[in-house]
């Protein structure tokens, strides 16, 4: 630092004392006090109990809301997402061709079994079916010819073998020739084989008036197709041919119809599930609780169980299952994914606690747990279903114990807290803050 200096008018100079030594010592006493200010501030923070009043040291209570372990019965349930399917789909086919000259129902309409859907033009079977009735009626003519012809040919027969008889008494007794005699005979002979060939014309008519019969039958079946009637009770779809347009036999969809009363809803579970399954089924029947994705729970349809899969599928380790539910009012529909819930049985008198009182922590998960004193215990619990707002805890807890819903983030063990309802440790569920 430069020295500063003053200059006398007797020409002597003289050098004053550096000023700057007062300042520099000035500068050192105000750090020194610094220094010291922030010690004691540090000490003061680092003192035990302080941190702003956090994890109920000395700073202060944390306050958390509490509710008391509780016991209800709980239902142990399998929910999955699953898939509505038609109780029965067919399809419907022409087994005629032809033109198609009715249609009785519009494309989405509810059909009951029995009703007339379609009509095809039954005229070219008609005429088929009349041709054969026709044919029956000339066999039974020709068959009416062939019994007279037997009738007389039998007559007849009957005669020649009586003339043959006496001819061959008279031959006997020398009074005609061996050659008349043979003569009767083989017109004898001949007579009864006209017999005979009658006898088989008859067979063969009525053999023709069987063909004609079954001829008729099958045209009487056919032309009974050229009016469709509905197999089942259901919604009809898509209509594929309208009318006026012509129909090839059993070549051609022209629309399906699908049963959704009663309807199944398809569902799959995990294989481990399967035993379960299996033991209370043999106790009796499961139900099962089925909604839409978007829709509440009051608009939950209820069916039974009705089918397990004879075999777990390999790839995704699972088993498909189907309730089956009456549907009455046609909330399920063919193909939607639905919330499925498949209740096994009720699990009585559960340990529950709010949901938000379990933790998880490194070591599994952990409830804070009030003593008289006030003050917390991090307890480890075992945890089992979810139920709605409540978490079923099969070990770690007791009834009527207090534990921490809300707050937990300031708590550590040994924390001591204020319920912020101002209920103290005990008396159920905390109100919210």
């Amino acid at each position: 630092m430069p020295t500063l200096s003053a200059t006398v008018s007797s020409g002597h100079r003289k050098t004053f004392r550096p000023l700057c030594i007062v300042g520099l010592t000035l500068v050192l006493a105000l750090a020194l006090c610094g220094c010291g200010n922030s010690g004691a501030t540090a000490a003061k923070t680092d003192a035990p109990g302080g941190r702003g009043g956090g994890r109920g040291g000395r700073g202060g209570d944390v306050p958390v809301t509490v509710a008391t372990v509780s016991h209800r019965d709980v239902p142990v349930e399998v929910q999955v997402i699953g898939n509505v399917e038609a109780y029965s789909t067919i399809t419907v086919k022409a087994q005629v061709g032809g033109q198609l000259v009715g249609v009785y129902f519009k494309e989405g309409d509810f059909v009951n079994k029995g009703d007339k859907l379609f009509d095809i033009d039954p005229r070219p079977l008609e005429a088929v079916y009349n041709q054969v009735v026709a044919n029956i009626a000339r066999d039974r003519a020709v068959l009416l010819q062939a019994q007279a012809n037997m009738a007389r040919d039998e007559a007849n027969a009957k005669y020649q073998d009586a003339q043959a008889k006496r001819f061959a008494e008279l031959y006997q007794a020398g009074v005609i020739s061996k050659d008349q005699a043979e003569q009767l005979r083989a017109s004898a002979d001949a007579s009864a084989q006209a017999v005979n060939a009658d006898r088989a014309a008859i067979a063969s008519a009525q053999a023709a008036i069987g063909a004609s019969t079954a001829t008729a039958e099958n045209a009487k079946v056919q032309l009974g197709f050229t009016t469709i009637y509905s197999a089942i009770t259901g919604r009809t779809g898509n209509l594929t041919v309208k009318q006026g347009n012509v129909v090839t036999a059993n070549n051609m969809d022209m629309m399906t119809i699908m049963q959704v009363e009663p309807i199944y809803v398809t569902f799959s579970v995990p294989e481990a599930q399967l035993t379960a399954i299996k033991k209370y089924m043999a106790l009796g029947s499961l139900t099962v609780r089925t909604r839409p994705q978007d829709a509440d729970v009051a608009d939950e349809e209820r069916g039974a169980l009705t089918f397990v899969d004879n075999t777990v599928d390999v790839t995704t380790g699972t088993i498909k299952l189907k309730g089956t539910f009456p549907n009455k009012g046609h909330k399920l529909w063919p193909g939607q994914f639905v919330r499925v819930t498949l209740r096994l049985t009720t699990q009585q008198n559960a340990v529950v606690v709010p949901n938000e009182a379990v933790q998880t922590g490194q070591t599994g998960a952990f409830v804070y747990v009030v003593k008289d004193d006030k003050t917390v215990e991090s307890r480890p619990v075992v945890t089992g279903a979810r139920v709605d707002q409540d978490m079923v805890v099969s070990e770690g807890l007791a009834l009527g114990e207090t534990v921490v819903t809300e707050g937990q983030l300031r708590l550590a063990p040994g924390s001591k807290v204020v319920v912020r309802d101002g209920r103290g440790g005990g008396g159920g569920r905390g109100r919210r803050g």
